[in-house]
């Protein structure tokens, strides 16, 4: 560990040495040109790079594209896109002269390039990452690439239905209408705001803590974000170990082609919706420039969830010479949700739109800063360092009970005081990464590798006695909350992946990463009736493993196998080392990680202009799983026992298919073009071994939930879409189907009165979106949800922000006006 943690500030001394030497770099040359189709017209959305350098572009709507400030000599241009093969040029720069190169895509890359004009809307929206990325190797995994500039989707309010629509086999929590709270999940894992995901933006953390409490309470504006990176499985080994994968949302990046760039959304919708978006950003030299603020209010379409959320980000970024480049950015939100709570079955019979909570409210604060470092050690070789943090808080005030105790005054006329949880946390870590190419036995291969350092830290306060008001705030009656913890992680990692081309269209792909980990609870869990502190103390280090391998076969250019196996872990959380009751409770002292593995085979690609397809299966093992048993001990008193009890397999198969018979019949249309998707994902989710104890007339009675339905894993979910585009006119119909499901390991076939536990029932709901662009910069956008207004519901929660069911949003619509500038 103490050798890993002195990489990182050794490079940070190289870098500043770096920084010298660049001091007297004087730039001269100008690289011009554009980039044209065998037509001879514009290509827009291209991206031109500079071998050996960090210097990268896009073509802009006239296909052109800009290189400043370059010192004379030979440079190499690359022209790549997702999906596209790439090709180079070459160029020499002379000092104090413009260098115009234009370059024409060849056959194959244009037709690609064409679908990408002809059916934007439809075939664009979903794409898969190269073999090898800017920092990270990609190939034999499966992958998946939401381009939300090209989605007909209501993104004012993260509808993630219709965001991950051509995703297949993604669970979405529709919990609460205000998308402040991104809840999803695959492959049978709980959506429980996303915490089976590695979850980042722009490639940094922004969970609340990876390891000790994954919770993701805060998650960008989608009108912000250029694109949602998925990596599923295999991403455990360079990103860390969540099963699901990575989710990364890396938002939209600065104008190249001009100083100042502004676009402007502005929307209102039902329930008193009203939604702001302005950002602006531009290149001026050497530097470059980003910023938006988001803000939205709503009523809400239950009675007590009005909301208001605040979203801000700024980013700079400064090219010191054609080989380093240091960037700076920080996200900044604030929301005040008031929560309706739960609903028994009845009431949700009755009038799912009703709430028996006036008073819950809900808080989150959430700073995310980070600097980035990008180096070009080499045509072939490059680093880039993030250092990151996050100082965020959640907070929550409100009447818990469960929904079955009325929140109504006593015979005195008084409301009982309502109850605070408060959680800052403080975290701080650095990645850094390696990705290089070399040459062995004829052919070109790749190395990715890097280290990890995190450290965090959460104050917990619970317990605490608000007043007996109904407004939000966090006002302590008493002088101390009955629960106050302090929690702790530090992880420090190591990976590295090498992909070896076998032959010219055969790869494989082995790697390994190394984890050391702890994490700590501390501190005092509740008060006593004397009134003396009862403590906590939990604590555990451990360093391990994790291995992997993924193959890609090309069997033409249109389509290509691939498949991995890679291991993962689920790190002993703060929940599991906190004791649920003071007394009567045991935590194992030999508590371990729930451990597994993922195994992904599919074939996918793209057949000329109008046919994209991804057909894919998947086996999870999940084992180790973390669970409670009642025990009795040497005086026939039961106790409740925390360890390693279980296992869950997951398999199923994924799909994807989306079709232009348009394109494919005819070619080319004057009425306008139609692509046909679905999205499909079949999963049989179930315990293999979870036992159970209960006791019964002083006697221990085991059993085993052998064969159960894992919960909140519904065995099909299915999208269906059809998108139409008609010169700059699309619309998007989209039906959701959703199978039933448990919400208890115990597979409750009848609710419970206080609706905690029982089925969730199947559910389809429809979507219709439209769009207008005009004159290049003006946009209309509008679209209805669930426009059947079904009633349905996709979760029963067992506490906060229940507790019972809470119904997802009956119809409603939005219309947005926008301009880019």
């Amino acid at each position: 560990m103490q050798v890993l943690l002195r990489l990182i500030p050794l490079l940070l001394i190289c870098l500043s040495s770096f920084v010298g030497r660049a001091a007297d770099y004087k730039p001269s040359g100008t690289l011009q040109g554009y980039v044209l189709d065998r037509n001879k017209q514009p290509a827009e959305g291209i991206t031109v790079s500079l071998i050996g350098t960090v210097r990268q572009v896009s073509t802009g709507p006239d296909g052109s594209y800009l290189f400043k400030n370059l010192s004379p000599g030979r440079y190499v241009l690359i022209v790549t896109g997702v999906g596209l093969q790439t090709q180079e040029q070459s160029a020499e720069v002379t000092s104090g002269q413009a260098t115009s190169l234009n370059i024409t895509i060849s056959e194959s890359v244009q037709e690609l390039q064409e679908v990408k004009v002809v059916a934007s809307t439809g075939l664009h929206e979903r794409e898969v990452l190269p073999e090898v990325g800017q920092n990270a190797i990609y190939a034999g995994k499966k992958t998946e690439v939401v381009n939300l500039g090209a989605l007909d989707a209501n993104l004012i309010t993260n509808n993630s239905r219709q965001v991950f629509s051509k995703t297949p086999g993604v669970m979405v929590w529709e919990s609460e209408g205000s998308g402040m709270q991104v809840g999803v999940a695959v492959r049978g894992l709980s959506p429980n705001r996303s915490w089976e995901f590695n979850v980042r933006q722009n490639g940094v953390d922004i969970s609340s803590d990876p390891f000790g409490y994954p919770e993701a309470y805060y998650n960008p504006p989608m009108q912000a974000v250029d694109r949602i990176e998925l990596i599923r499985g295999g991403a455990s080994l360079q990103y860390g170990p969540q099963f699901g994968g990575l989710l990364n949302y890396v938002l939209k990046k600065p104008a190249t082609d001009k100083p100042i760039a502004v676009e402007s959304q502005q929307s209102v919708g039902s329930y008193g919706l009203f939604s702001t978006y302005n950002s602006v950003g531009g290149s001026a030299g050497r530097w470059q420039y980003f910023g938006y603020v988001d803000y939205r209010r709503a009523d809400g379409w239950r009675d007590n969830s009005r909301y208001s959320i605040f979203n801000g980000f700024a980013s700079v970024s400064y090219l010191v010479s054609n080989r380093l480049k240091i960037g700076a950015e920080v996200s900044r939100a604030y929301s005040v949700n008031q929560q309706p709570g739960g609903l028994t079955d009845a009431q949700f019979a009755q009038n799912a739109r009703q709430s028996a909570r006036t008073r819950n409210w809900f808080n989150v604060p959430w700073t995310v800063p980070s600097v980035t470092v990008d180096y070009a050690l080499s045509d072939r070789t490059r680093l880039n360092l993030k250092v990151h943090g996050l100082f965020s808080e959640r907070n929550q005030i409100g009447f818990v009970s469960a929904i079955t105790n009325a929140d109504v005054p006593n015979a005195g006329g008084q409301l009982a005081n309502r109850t605070i949880d408060r959680d800052t946390y403080r975290n701080w870590g650095s990645e850094l990464r390696l990705i290089s190419q070399y040459n062995a036995l004829g052919r070109q291969h790749t190395l990715s590798a890097g280290v990890k350092y995190f450290n965090g830290f959460t104050d917990r306060r619970q317990q605490g006695k608000g007043d007996t008001g109904s407004d939000f705030n966090l006002t302590l009656q008493d002088a101390a909350y009955p629960r106050a913890l302090a929690l702790r992680t530090t992880n420090v990692a190591a990976f590295a992946e090498n992909l070896f081309r076998l032959s010219p269209r055969w790869t494989l792909t082995p790697g390994v990463r190394i984890e050391m980990l702890d994490n700590s609870v501390a501190g005092r869990y509740s008060f006593a009736a004397n009134g003396i502190e009862n403590q906590v103390d939990q604590s555990r280090s451990r360093a391990f493993a994790l291995f992997g391998v993924g193959t890609e076969y090309k069997l033409a250019t249109f389509a290509t196998f691939y498949g991995n196996y890679s291991q993962a872990y689920r790190p002993v959380t703060f929940g599991d080392l906190t004791p649920a009751a003071l007394t009567d409770f045991v935590i194992d002292p030999n508590l371990q990680d729930a451990r597994g593995y993922t195994i992904d085979a599919g074939f996918r690609g793209a057949y000329r202009k109008f046919l994209n397809f991804d057909l894919g299966a998947y086996y999870l093992s999940y084992d180790n799983r973390i669970g409670t048993l009642t025990r009795l001990d040497a005086s026939n008193r039961p106790y409740q026992y925390r360890t390693n009890l279980g296992r869950s397999v997951s398999k199923g198969v994924e799909a994807y298919v989306e079709i232009d018979p348009v394109v494919a019949l005819a070619g080319r249309s004057k009425v306008g073009y139609v692509s046909l998707f679905a999205s499909l994902g079949f999963t049989d989710a179930r315990y293999l071994n979870l036992p159970t104890a209960t006791v019964a007339n002083g006697q221990l009675v085991e059993g085993n939930l052998q064969d159960k339905q894992v919960e909140n894993a519904p065995r099909f979910i299915g999208r269906f879409g059809l998108n139409y585009t008609y010169r700059t006119f699309t619309l998007t119909a989209l039906l959701n189907r959703v199978g039933s499901a448990y919400s208890d390991a115990n597979n409750t076939e009848t609710a419970t009165a206080n609706a905690q536990t029982g089925p969730i029932p199947a559910y389809q709901v429809m979507d219709l979106s439209a769009s207008l662009r005009l004159a290049g910069r003006y946009s209309f956008k509008a679209g209805i949800n669930n426009l059947t207004d079904e009633r349905y519901f996709t979760r029963r929660a067992g506490g906060y922000p229940g507790p019972g069911i809470l119904p997802a949003d009956a119809r409603n619509f939005y219309v947005t006006v926008g301009v880019k500038l």
